[in-house]
């Protein structure tokens, strides 16, 4: 079955060649952040955060902004210690999106783990990952979860707990990591530290099949949603994020 799986997966990637894009490499501290240019405006980029304010943001199936998100240094930030006892706050959009361009930078602590969703329903009695894919966000040198899963499909970038990241380009923790997520239609890429890791395309039996011997299997509206919100996950763990942009296409 593993192989099985590998096999599907490297199909889905497509990783004969794999595209590499220069001008979204990490962006240096010397630079300012949480910011657009005007190119950025002219092309059609909104900020989902301008390092200061939440306001683009709320919990899912909620209104408000609890203790434990809170915005430090420019960066927008899960910290454990501040929640009050609350869990399970993941974050979502106020807005939806259906085809869409989406950039951020995220650093994460030691053995740390969270996640990036997207296409996300609100559903009042299910967590929001039964709805949302997963671009992963891991410590792959000190979470267990790096070894658990099929051929690291749980290590940064990947689809979660579905197809690797390939190659596998993360930084380690501490360090700052910079995503680029590209929905168009029924294909959906995933962008690492400037190279394309990911590409699958929901429309076609490989990607059917692959979903129906999941674990998101019993839940039929997983990655079927063409329009939806774009999610940052509590996972317990300290997680910082900056420059998230997006740009509907």
């Amino acid at each position: 079955m593993k192989y099985i799986l590998s096999t599907l997966a490297l199909g889905l990637l497509g990783v004969a060649c794999i595209p590499q894009e220069p001008d979204n490499r990490t962006i240096s501290d010397s630079m300012v952040h949480n910011t657009l240019t005007e190119q950025e405006i002219s092309d059609g980029w909104e900020l989902l955060f301008d390092g200061e304010s939440m306001e683009h943001w709320r919990v899912y199936n909620q209104e408000a902004i609890p203790a434990g998100w809170v915005v430090e240094d420019g960066a927008m930030v899960f910290d454990p210690e501040q929640r009050n006892d609350q869990y399970g706050l993941d974050i979502i959009t106020k807005e939806t999106y259906g085809d869409f361009e989406l950039k951020l930078e995220w650093w994460l602590s030691e053995a740390g783990n969270s996640g990036i969703f997207y296409h996300v329903i609100e559903q009042e009695d299910k967590a929001l990952y039964w709805s949302g894919p997963e671009m992963q966000i891991l410590d792959n040198e000190n979470h267990p979860d790096a070894d658990q899963g099929v051929d690291g499909n749980r290590k940064a970038g990947s689809l979660y707990d579905l197809i690797p990241a390939v190659p596998q380009n993360a930084k380690p923790n501490g360090e700052w990591n910079s995503v680029k997520i590209v929905a168009k239609g029924d294909v959906i890429e995933h962008w690492q530290n400037g190279e394309m890791v990911l590409s699958f395309d929901r429309s076609t039996e490989e990607w059917k099949n692959l979903v129906a011997g999941s674990k998101f299997a019993p839940h039929p509206e997983f990655g079927t949603a063409a329009e939806g919100h774009i999610a940052l996950q509590d996972h317990d763990d300290l997680v910082k994020f900056r420059n998230l942009k997006i740009r509907p296409l």
